[in-house]
């Protein structure tokens, strides 16, 4: 089966960024590129019989209203979720894409991008999405849901406008997670030939450095400039301090796990860390 990387499109702000990531991705993986457009059931359900709801005789001219307003809703959502895909779709070319395909589904997205697993390889959506243009800097549900459920690499765009990435940091602490991660790094094409920054938050016990001199060989031998340091510090302070001072253009982690980092992304730290990066973050499973 054909991996894709595939890009979660809505009408939020972000759009245009994830289309412009989503291409970025899909030329450096040589991986066609699928844009996804999920109608949620939840605001447009499919049509039901209301008159349980408000009673039969006199009131059946209003059933039959409310039901054709529904069913003119939704068409004309199914229809503006159309036009951004076919949008995308010309962005995605005019980034020099050529095989960029699209795809409308009505349901949960969550629930969607489950179904759809198999097919994916990298998932690109906005840290907010449409329903986190209301909500300031806080996330979407929808992402953080997408986030815990999907066992695949997710690439959460920050609000900000495409930048191709020069330099990437990797948020590292030794464990068998999180040199999985560099592994992945290391094999994969999505990031060769840009320098490789491993970052860890403790203090530079010899274990500790061991650890780091193990993720150093692994990348060189891929073929990486890496750059490998230890700070002490609270662990957000530390990547966040560091990603500025040396002009990381997207973080790397692990997703899940009990270890300092990790725990960044289980429960309200999450949900910081990706409200309060300025780059896109990408999440390894």
């Amino acid at each position: 089966m054909t991996k894709n990387v595939m890009a979660c499109i809505d009408g939020s702000r972000a759009a245009e960024t994830v289309c412009d990531y989503a291409a970025w991705a899909s030329l450096r993986l040589e991986a066609p590129l699928v844009f996804l457009h999920v109608l949620d059931k939840s605001e447009y359900p499919v049509k039901q019989n209301l008159s349980g709801n408000i009673g039969l005789g006199s009131r059946e001219a209003l059933l039959k209203e409310l039901a054709e307003l529904d069913e003119k809703r939704a068409k004309l959502a199914m229809e503006q979720g159309r036009m951004m895909l076919e949008a995308a779709q010309q962005r995605a070319v005019e980034d020099g894409v050529g095989n960029a395909t699209t795809l409308q589904r009505h349901g949960e997205l969550v629930d969607t991008v489950a179904e759809l697993e198999d097919e994916i390889r990298l998932l690109v959506m906005g840290r907010q999405g449409e329903e986190g243009d209301s909500l300031g800097e806080h996330i979407g549900t929808h992402v953080e849901n997408v986030v815990r459920t999907l066992d695949r690499p997710i690439l959460l765009t920050a609000n900000a406008s495409f930048k191709t990435p020069a330099q990437i940091m990797v948020a590292f602490d030794g464990s068998a997670t999180t040199r999985k991660g560099v592994e992945m790094i290391a094999a994969s094409p999505l990031f060769k030939g840009l320098p490789c920054h491993v970052v860890m938050v403790g203090n530079d016990s010899p274990e500790n450095l061991a650890h780091l001199d193990w993720a150093r060989q692994a990348l060189e031998a891929a073929g990486f400039e890496a750059i490998t340091s230890i700070h002490e510090g609270g662990v957000e302070d530390v990547l966040r301090e560091y990603r500025r001072q040396h002009g990381i253009d997207m973080l790397v982690m692990g997703a899940y796990g009990h270890s300092r980092i990790r725990r960044f992304l289980v429960g309200s730290t999450t949900t910081k860390l990706i409200r309060d990066t300025t780059v896109p973050l990408l999440l390894l499973r």
